[in-house]
């Protein structure tokens, strides 16, 4: 590179984050939601297999301390302290993710909503989505369930299909030994989704893919009158995942037995075990109001809005050019 000191982002996508931004800001403000501001490090992470923390120590403390992954601990600290609806634009880091399409250090955009559930908020993504990609969206969003989306990319139902069929086509398709993929059902799941079917829904429109199985709630209660499926959903344009959304959780045991699950399966993968976060498991409990959440990744809007390839396009500067 001749001129490394040089932006990864051309001053015209600057301009466009720039207004990209303004919009969202003012889509809050027109429906009366706080901005608000949580910290960048916790003493706390998220427990999830499927996401790596960076983790920092500070001079005179013993424990370490971890780079958010998410600003969700915080803000549901908020919420149970009575903020009422809130968002946040904020900058998060996950270890690991690198690509066209990953960056490890990246910007979020999550927000809250007391009252609503998860199709209530599905509406509200789909209305901001609307005002930042409405000329890159020539057809109306749709919603999927999440056997839906497997019948339709891959023609199995992934609840009843056998784990060895699953496996075999991510053997088959994505070059993954099977035997390496290992027992866990939800992994197997995960790598399909992630892989191939995700990257062929939302051509033109978006996507809503919901109804996700139990076992993969996350942070996410289950739906009343069946246990076995999620208030759970993620949306796609072009392909690319573009937010991750529950009708939020707020039983504070019910979290404590998920993250303890977490921390099994860590276990199990030789994975590094992480802290629960206590603080979070103590605003559950003195009381989380009915709401719904969503975080929605910023720099994947700009890579649409711009027509981009690589999210390295979207970043002033790209983490490798730091």
């Amino acid at each position: 590179m001749t001129n490394p000191w040089r932006p990864t982002a051309s001053l015209e996508v600057l301009r466009l984050r720039a207004q990209l931004l303004a919009t969202v800001r003012e889509f809050f403000r027109a429906r009366g939601v706080l901005e608000v501001d949580t910290p960048v490090l916790g003493g706390a992470t998220a427990t999830d297999v499927h996401l790596a923390s960076l983790l920092t120590r500070i001079r005179g403390r013993t424990a370490p301390h971890y780079l958010q992954t998410s600003p969700e601990h915080a803000m549901k600290r908020l919420l149970a302290a009575g903020s009422g609806d809130i968002y946040q634009i904020c900058k998060v880091f996950r270890d690991g993710e690198a690509g066209r399409q990953h960056s490890p250090e990246f910007t979020l955009i999550e927000w809250y909503r007391l009252g609503f559930d998860h199709a209530a908020l599905m509406d509200e993504v789909e209305a901001l989505l609307g005002r930042l990609l409405g000329r890159r969206l020539a057809a109306p969003a749709e919603r999927l369930t999440y056997r839906e989306a497997f019948g339709r990319v891959l023609d199995l139902d992934p609840v009843a299909a056998p784990l060895g069929l699953l496996a075999g086509i991510a053997a088959e398709r994505l070059a993954v030994d099977a035997a390496v993929l290992g027992p866990d059902r939800d992994a197997v799941l995960d790598l399909l989704m992630g892989a191939l079917v995700g990257p062929a829904l939302g051509r033109g429109r978006i996507t809503f893919v919901h109804a996700y199985p139990a076992s993969q709630a996350a942070l996410a209660r289950l739906l009343p009158g069946d246990p076995a499926v999620a208030a759970r959903f993620e949306a796609y344009v072009e392909g690319l995942e573009l937010c991750n959304g529950f009708h939020e959780l707020g039983d504070a045991a019910e979290q404590r037995r998920r993250f303890e699950r977490d921390r099994a399966a860590r276990l199990a993968r030789g994975l590094p075990d992480v802290p629960i976060d206590e603080r979070l498991l103590a605003a559950l409990a003195a009381g989380l109001p009915d709401a719904a959440g969503v975080a929605v990744g910023f720099d994947r809007i700009v890579m649409l809005a711009a027509g981009l390839g690589d999210i390295r396009e979207a970043l002033s500067f790209a983490v490798d050019e730091q």
